[in-house]
Protein backbone atom coordinates (compact mmCIF):
# COMPACT_ATOMS: atom_id res chain seq x y z
CA UNK A 1 0.00 0.00 0.00
CA UNK A 2 2.91 2.10 0.93
CA UNK A 3 4.31 1.78 -2.67
CA UNK A 4 1.48 2.53 -4.50
CA UNK A 5 0.91 5.56 -2.44
CA UNK A 6 4.01 6.79 -3.42
CA UNK A 7 3.69 6.12 -6.92
CA UNK A 8 0.75 7.85 -7.08
CA UNK A 9 2.03 10.93 -5.63
CA UNK A 10 4.61 10.94 -7.79
CA UNK A 11 2.42 10.33 -10.60
CA UNK A 12 0.87 13.84 -9.23
CA UNK A 13 3.75 15.67 -8.88
CA UNK A 14 4.96 15.06 -12.18
CA UNK A 15 1.43 15.52 -13.75
CA UNK A 16 1.24 19.17 -11.52
CA UNK A 17 4.71 19.93 -12.38
CA UNK A 18 4.08 19.57 -16.66
CA UNK A 19 1.17 22.04 -16.20
CA UNK A 20 2.60 24.61 -14.62
CA UNK A 21 6.16 24.22 -16.62
CA UNK A 22 3.38 24.61 -19.49
CA UNK A 23 2.03 27.75 -18.16
CA UNK A 24 3.40 31.46 -18.87
CA UNK A 25 4.03 31.05 -22.17
CA UNK A 26 6.38 28.74 -22.17
CA UNK A 27 5.88 25.24 -24.18
CA UNK A 28 6.98 21.69 -23.06
CA UNK A 29 7.39 18.44 -24.94
CA UNK A 30 6.96 15.04 -23.30
CA UNK A 31 7.93 12.08 -25.66
CA UNK A 32 7.13 8.73 -25.69
CA UNK A 33 7.78 5.49 -28.08
CA UNK A 34 3.94 5.79 -29.68
CA UNK A 35 3.41 9.43 -29.21
CA UNK A 36 4.59 13.25 -28.53
CA UNK A 37 2.84 15.76 -26.45
CA UNK A 38 3.96 19.59 -26.99
CA UNK A 39 1.58 22.19 -24.38
CA UNK A 40 1.31 25.76 -23.67
CA UNK A 41 -0.33 27.83 -21.39
CA UNK A 42 -0.53 31.57 -20.72
CA UNK A 43 -2.68 33.92 -19.03
CA UNK A 44 -4.80 36.40 -20.64
CA UNK A 45 -6.40 39.85 -19.60
CA UNK A 46 -9.34 38.93 -21.83
CA UNK A 47 -12.82 37.80 -21.16
CA UNK A 48 -13.33 33.64 -22.90
CA UNK A 49 -15.73 35.02 -25.38
CA UNK A 50 -13.03 36.79 -27.24
CA UNK A 51 -10.49 34.14 -26.93
CA UNK A 52 -13.52 31.83 -28.41
CA UNK A 53 -14.05 34.89 -31.32
CA UNK A 54 -10.55 34.69 -32.16
CA UNK A 55 -10.13 30.89 -31.91
CA UNK A 56 -13.15 30.07 -33.82
CA UNK A 57 -12.96 32.54 -36.99
CA UNK A 58 -11.20 30.82 -39.39
CA UNK A 59 -10.60 33.17 -41.85
CA UNK A 60 -8.89 35.76 -39.51
CA UNK A 61 -6.05 33.57 -38.16
CA UNK A 62 -3.79 35.16 -40.63
CA UNK A 63 -4.05 38.20 -39.13
CA UNK A 64 -3.54 37.60 -35.46
CA UNK A 65 -1.69 34.56 -35.88
CA UNK A 66 1.75 34.17 -37.26
CA UNK A 67 1.98 30.68 -36.92
CA UNK A 68 -0.91 30.48 -39.51
CA UNK A 69 -1.08 30.73 -43.15
CA UNK A 70 -4.90 30.12 -43.81
CA UNK A 71 -7.42 27.80 -42.54
CA UNK A 72 -10.26 27.45 -44.82
CA UNK A 73 -13.91 25.76 -43.87
CA UNK A 74 -15.67 26.35 -40.75
CA UNK A 75 -14.47 25.79 -36.94
CA UNK A 76 -17.62 24.33 -35.28
CA UNK A 77 -19.06 21.07 -34.28
CA UNK A 78 -18.07 17.79 -36.59
CA UNK A 79 -17.20 20.09 -39.28
CA UNK A 80 -14.08 20.11 -41.88
CA UNK A 81 -11.24 22.29 -41.96
CA UNK A 82 -7.93 22.50 -44.14
CA UNK A 83 -4.69 24.59 -42.05
CA UNK A 84 -1.79 25.23 -43.91
CA UNK A 85 0.93 26.16 -41.10
CA UNK A 86 4.24 27.56 -40.94
CA UNK A 87 5.94 24.62 -39.74
CA UNK A 88 5.30 23.05 -43.19
CA UNK A 89 4.34 25.12 -46.04
CA UNK A 90 3.99 22.58 -47.87
CA UNK A 91 1.19 20.67 -46.62
CA UNK A 92 -2.28 21.39 -45.90
CA UNK A 93 -3.88 19.13 -42.99
CA UNK A 94 -7.14 18.27 -43.01
CA UNK A 95 -8.53 18.11 -39.77
CA UNK A 96 -11.97 17.79 -38.30
CA UNK A 97 -13.69 19.16 -35.62
CA UNK A 98 -14.17 16.47 -32.95
CA UNK A 99 -15.09 18.95 -29.85
CA UNK A 100 -16.94 22.35 -29.96
CA UNK A 101 -18.39 23.27 -26.15
CA UNK A 102 -17.94 27.41 -26.66
CA UNK A 103 -15.60 29.61 -24.48
CA UNK A 104 -14.04 26.15 -22.85
CA UNK A 105 -12.60 23.92 -25.39
CA UNK A 106 -12.53 23.38 -28.60
CA UNK A 107 -10.99 20.04 -30.12
CA UNK A 108 -9.66 19.15 -33.89
CA UNK A 109 -7.63 16.71 -35.26
CA UNK A 110 -6.47 13.94 -38.07
CA UNK A 111 -5.87 10.23 -37.80
CA UNK A 112 -2.35 11.22 -36.35
CA UNK A 113 -3.17 13.62 -34.03
CA UNK A 114 -5.24 15.94 -31.93
CA UNK A 115 -5.32 19.85 -30.53
CA UNK A 116 -7.02 20.65 -27.96
CA UNK A 117 -7.50 24.19 -26.70
CA UNK A 118 -9.08 24.96 -23.29
CA UNK A 119 -10.37 28.08 -21.73
CA UNK A 120 -10.61 28.28 -18.26
CA UNK A 121 -12.31 32.13 -16.54
CA UNK A 122 -10.68 32.93 -13.70
CA UNK A 123 -12.08 34.88 -11.12
CA UNK A 124 -9.62 37.83 -11.32
CA UNK A 125 -10.96 38.57 -14.85
CA UNK A 126 -7.89 36.86 -17.06
CA UNK A 127 -8.53 33.77 -18.94
CA UNK A 128 -6.03 31.23 -18.83
CA UNK A 129 -5.79 29.47 -22.05
CA UNK A 130 -4.51 26.17 -22.87
CA UNK A 131 -3.43 24.04 -25.81
CA UNK A 132 -1.96 20.52 -26.29
CA UNK A 133 -1.35 18.56 -29.58
CA UNK A 134 -0.91 14.79 -29.07
CA UNK A 135 0.76 12.63 -31.83
CA UNK A 136 1.19 9.32 -32.10
CA UNK A 137 -0.26 5.75 -32.78
CA UNK A 138 1.77 2.45 -33.67
CA UNK A 139 3.37 4.25 -36.76
CA UNK A 140 4.35 7.37 -34.92
CA UNK A 141 8.38 5.38 -34.36
CA UNK A 142 8.85 5.41 -38.14
CA UNK A 143 8.06 9.02 -39.04
CA UNK A 144 8.74 10.99 -36.08
CA UNK A 145 12.19 12.38 -37.02
CA UNK A 146 10.16 13.53 -39.69
CA UNK A 147 8.17 15.66 -37.79
CA UNK A 148 9.08 19.18 -36.65
CA UNK A 149 9.46 20.04 -32.90
CA UNK A 150 6.38 22.07 -31.96
CA UNK A 151 7.75 24.31 -29.14
CA UNK A 152 8.69 27.76 -30.82
CA UNK A 153 5.63 27.27 -32.57
CA UNK A 154 3.20 27.15 -29.75
CA UNK A 155 4.91 29.43 -27.36
CA UNK A 156 4.31 32.44 -30.58
CA UNK A 157 0.54 31.11 -31.16
CA UNK A 158 0.41 31.90 -26.97
CA UNK A 159 1.72 35.16 -27.56
CA UNK A 160 0.01 36.48 -31.05
CA UNK A 161 -3.67 34.83 -29.04
CA UNK A 162 -2.72 37.06 -26.31
CA UNK A 163 -1.72 40.37 -27.77
CA UNK A 164 -4.81 40.26 -30.16
CA UNK A 165 -7.41 39.37 -27.04
CA UNK A 166 -5.67 42.16 -24.96
CA UNK A 167 -6.05 44.76 -27.67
Amino acid sequence: MKNKMKTFLTAIIIMSSTIVSAQNGKATTEKNTFNRTTSVGIDINSSPDKIWALLTNAANYPKWNSTVISIQGTIAESEKIKLKSTLDTSRVFKLKVKEFTPNEKLVWGDGKGLRTYTLTNNENGTTTFFMTETIGGLMFPMYAKYIPEFDDNFETFAADLKKAAEK
